[in-house]
């Protein structure tokens, strides 16, 4: 079969990992500071901070935002970490709609749900295209709010010219295995100002007030430190990190593979009747995360069915949250993204995806009626 992702890995990434299995120290250490500091400067933020998911970036980025006990205004087009981690900080998610070609959370619906308990609002840049941060970032600047960016498809994507991890109160990514910059697990949190980044250094190993490495540095090893919160054990390890060395040099190039094949799939499928192909708009430059075709014939399953007949992965990205059980007391009617999702179907889409099945998947594609 061939999968809807897959890593990118070479013996690069394997003689990385086995220099810091011979250091002799795996865990938060030098190697997670050097990613720490290459992806904010990749970025172009102050900090960047590394933890063990974008799960856990977006569980401490709406903590140290602030918004329990009031609301937060987000997308239902988005795996369940991004709303998950809003039920962890006790705040209540307000589901807005999307818009129906980026498939990306309107700034028209957020505008109306702005309410005195507002507290954030949280967006999704859905396949690796930006949303539209001037509407999403006027809203909160008029209204008081924060904005949370989950950037979990969008590593390397740009705004305007700007990188994506620029723009928000704080930017969470993801380092998952299918992700464009892949570590097997691992996420990262951007943000501004010294205090976050105090803040969450603090939060992410379990309100600790000096890391393991900060005291092993120097002649002799220093064991006395504060705990003073209540904190997590969510921060980075040097073998994962050591993984996101590689992965970050290599990112613009695989990025570009990743647009080349989309492009490939646009051109091929811009006659294809029944097919609507993704957008990309002028302010974006996507990351290209995944490849997501609407299917306009309402034989959504069928094609799925039909490919893995033929030795093709498809999948579906994804089902609305508020349809989840666990939202249904959040369930609020968003016309949109009821009637889209049901169309969605996701291609294969990965740096080292071959032309010859790059072609393959086009034929079999354009023969399904």
């Amino acid at each position: 079969m061939i999968p809807v992702f897959r890593p990118s890995m070479t013996d690069e990434e394997v003689k990385a990992v086995e220099q810091v299995l011979k250091s002799g120290w795996l865990g938060l250490g030098p190697q997670t500071k050097e990613f720490e500091d290459q992806f904010a400067r990749y970025v172009g933020v102050e900090y960047a901070i590394g933890v063990n998911s974008c799960t856990a970036a977006l569980h401490l980025a709406l903590e140290i935002m602030g918004v329990g006990g009031g609301e937060v205004i987000t997308t239902p087009m988005t795996f369940v970490s991004t709303n998950h981690a809003i039920l962890y900080n006790y705040a209540t998610p307000v589901f807005a709609d999307i818009e129906e070609d980026t498939l990306n959370i309107s700034v028209d619906d957020v505008e109306k749900l702005v309410t005195s308990r507002t507290r954030a609002i949280v967006v999704v840049h859905y396949g690796g295209h930006p949303c539209d941060m001037d509407g999403i970032l006027n809203i909160a600047r008029d209204k008081g709010l924060k904005v949370i960016e989950d950037a979990a498809h969008a590593c390397g994507a740009e705004y305007k010219g700007k990188k994506i991890g620029a723009l928000g109160d704080a930017t969470c990514f993801s380092f998952h295995a299918v992700k464009n910059l892949a570590m097997g697990d691992g996420g990262m949190i951007t943000v501004h100002t010294s205090e976050l980044n105090e803040r969450l250094r603090k939060l992410y190993w379990l309100g600790i007030s000096r890391g393991t490495w900060d005291r092993a540095k120097g002649k002799a090893y220093k064991w006395e430190y504060d705990v003073e919160e209540v904190g997590f054990k969510y921060h980075m390890n040097d073998i994962a990190a050591a993984i996101g060395l590689v992965q970050l040099s290599k990112l613009e190039k695989m990025n570009a593979r990743r647009k080349a094949i989309v492009n490939a799939y646009n051109d091929a499928f811009a006659r294809v009747k029944w097919i609507e192909t993704p957008v990309e708009k002028e302010y974006a430059k996507s990351a290209h995360h995944n490849y997501v075709i609407k299917v306009l014939s309402g034989k959504r399953d069928e094609l799925i069915t039909y490919l893995a007949e033929q030795g093709i992965s498809a999948s579906v990205h994804y089902v609305p949250n508020h349809l989840y059980n666990i939202y249904k007391p959040y369930y609020r009617e968003l016309p949109v993204a009821e009637h889209v999702w049901k169309k969605l179907v996701t291609l294969p889409l990965f740096p080292d995806l071959k032309d010859s099945d790059v072609d393959y998947i086009i034929e079999k594609v354009k023969k399904f009626e």
